[in-house]
């Protein structure tokens, strides 16, 4: 299953509140907030945004990632990765900016680069 969302401007926000649980492939053309769960990928084309309730359980990839909530997977943002005081990151991140509040978690690699990281082929 995967959600697709068409953004009409630069101001569209979509918003999955608490209480909210998607299991499988959740894909966005705009900016996000998430309070709720996601059980499957994240891919947004804009900033992904995570409260203090959310939990993402599989591989996230954004322009931008502010995290407050929990993630176990991947991060991948082609500029900045904000880890909150009270964020929980359970695996590797690949950014430009790295920004690490006192108080987070975060148990993983980080690599910073300049250039967004290649998408690696797939290997069965």
């Amino acid at each position: 299953m995967a959600l697709i969302k068409e953004s009409r401007s630069a101001e569209d926000v979509s918003i999955l509140s608490r209480g909210i649980k998607i299991e499988g492939k959740f894909i966005s053309s705009g900016d996000v907030r998430l309070d709720g769960v996601v059980v499957g990928n994240v891919n947004v084309n804009g900033n992904l945004t995570l409260g203090e309730t959310a939990k993402i359980q599989g591989d996230v990839n954004a322009k931008n990632v502010i995290v407050s909530g929990t993630i176990e997977g991947s991060v991948k943002a082609s500029e900045k990765i904000v880890l909150e005081s009270k964020s929980r990151l359970k695996g590797d991140l690949v950014a430009k900016i790295l920004l690490v509040e006192e108080g987070a978690k975060f148990d993983g690699k980080s690599m910073m680069s300049p250039q967004p990281p290649p998408v690696l082929p797939q290997t069965k």
